[in-house]
């Protein structure tokens, strides 16, 4: 009733004025509020809830963290810009004080010591059963199509140039040349056993030998201790030589196969391997860089070395492993297993000498290996090591970082003209060899 009796222009501004609150007004009322005022109303709370919880997360996130005068600042924030500003420090020292002696700048025992400690076995381990993984039909183009863009494959030299016939990435990687594709020269005694680049070559005329120029490695970490002659002489190239010194020297030949390289390796000469060592070591990378940085490399790798003789007295064919390289496979050693956990190869014998562990296995005393013939594989690129007597004429026709390719030159004799080798008649030379060294003992 005093709605009817009140005035049209105070009716009319109370209206205008009206602000309902829910909890003075009934449940229609607030019903008609929440039709008018229900979607701006409920954005801004929504809002104001959102910026509320964001900054509470902030504040949770730095009360976590801790300010950097706190106990939780110094540790997780102090401590590891200190520990790499002293590493910075001793790593600059060490650099400076190798320039005073104007040697290269390379690895300190406390950077091979943490190098050494990666989980680079687990890696390589990961690596070689993920290469042994069928990889699907439609995408064995795509992918063996982008590796051989990136590293240079000649797919045109493989045995089989499509694709789709390699079923995994290991496959792929140690895949078989035509015959034609690397023809051996018939007019040397010593050619290239693998497509690679020539770190370094030379003699070794000391104990300590370069593995590229200006960083070296011990003769005899390398090959083991020379049990398997008698000769007491100082020095182990001494030692391991079948002919007096000046008459004979010592070579040596490094040679590095990148991830887009033919991944077999074949015998550069007419030998008898007669001694199997393997060192169970790491899996470092052996390339360039890594092999100009890290004093005794191949020392520390894990490796396969075969010793043996030629017409010219020692011969040592040595497979280096790497990491990602998932196994090195020799042909004619199916005892050898290489990137284990732990164990000894079948029928092998373990040894320890000066710190250098190895297993030791006896070969056939009837095998020869042929000049140019199939030796094993490599999973991935790594490296091969020749090391060999030859008269002092011999002489390396090549330079650091030249690349080479199975069965092509790698040294001749000065003032001698070579001819194609009767095998038959090597091997009998070879032979005379081993019975002259057991008459003299």
């Amino acid at each position: 009733m005093a709605v009817y009796l009140m005035p049209k222009n105070r009716l009319f501004a109370k209206a205008v004025n009206l602000n309902p609150n829910p909890k003075q007004w009934t449940t229609r009322w607030t019903i008609v509020q929440r039709t008018i005022y229900g979607s701006r109303h409920q954005q801004q709370q929504q809002q104001h809830q959102s910026t509320s919880s964001h900054q509470h997360h902030h504040q949770q996130t730095a009360s976590a963290a801790g300010g950097w005068l706190t106990w939780r600042g110094v540790f997780l924030r102090w401590t590891p810009i200190s520990i790499c500003m002293v590493v910075a420090a001793k790593w600059h020292l060490h650099n400076r004080e190798l320039d005073k002696k104007g040697l290269p700048r390379t690895a300190a025992k406390w950077q091979a010591k943490v190098y050494c400690s990666l989980p680079l076995r687990v890696m390589s381990r990961a690596w070689g059963w993920m290469a042994d993984r069928k990889v699907p039909k439609p995408a064995r183009p795509v992918l063996y199509g982008l590796y051989s863009h990136t590293f240079g494959v000649k797919m045109e030299e493989a045995a089989t140039a499509d694709y789709k016939e390699y079923r995994s990435l290991g496959e792929f990687f140690t895949r078989p040349l035509r015959e034609d594709a690397r023809p051996i020269d018939s007019n040397t005694c010593m050619v290239s056993p693998c497509d690679g680049r020539i770190l370094h070559f030379g003699a070794a005329n000391s104990s300590q030998i370069e593995q590229v120029k200006g960083v070296s490695y011990s003769l005899e970490a390398f090959l083991g201790p020379p049990t398997w002659c008698k000769k007491d002489a100082p020095e182990m190239v001494e030692k391991v030589k079948k002919k007096p010194s000046p008459d004979s020297v010592l070579y040596q030949c490094v040679i590095y196969l990148a991830p887009g390289d033919y991944h077999r390796f074949h015998s550069p000469t007419v030998w008898k391997p007669e001694l199997r060592r393997h060192f169970a070591g790491e899996l470092l990378s052996v390339s360039p860089k890594i092999a100009g940085w890290m004093p005794g490399l191949f020392c520390l790798n894990e490796r396969a070395v075969y010793i043996g003789k030629w017409k010219h007295g020692f011969f040592s064919y040595t497979a280096v492993g790497a990491t990602n390289v998932g196994s090195v496979e020799i042909f004619m050693d199916e005892k050898l297993k290489t990137n284990q956990w732990v164990g000894l190869a079948c029928g092998s014998h373990k040894k320890k000498k000066k710190g250098a562990a190895y297993d030791e296995l006896e070969l056939p005393k009837d095998q020869f290996l042929g000049k140019g013939e199939l030796v094993g594989q490599f999973r991935m690129g790594s490296t091969i090591v020749l090391i060999f007597e030859a008269p002092k004429e011999f002489k390396f026709n090549l330079f650091p970082g030249q690349r080479v390719r199975v069965g092509e030159k790698l040294g001749t004799f000065e003032g001698t003209e070579e001819q194609e080798e009767d095998p038959e008649e090597v091997k009998r030379i070879i032979e005379s060899l081993c019975d002259s060294e057991v008459t003299a003992l």
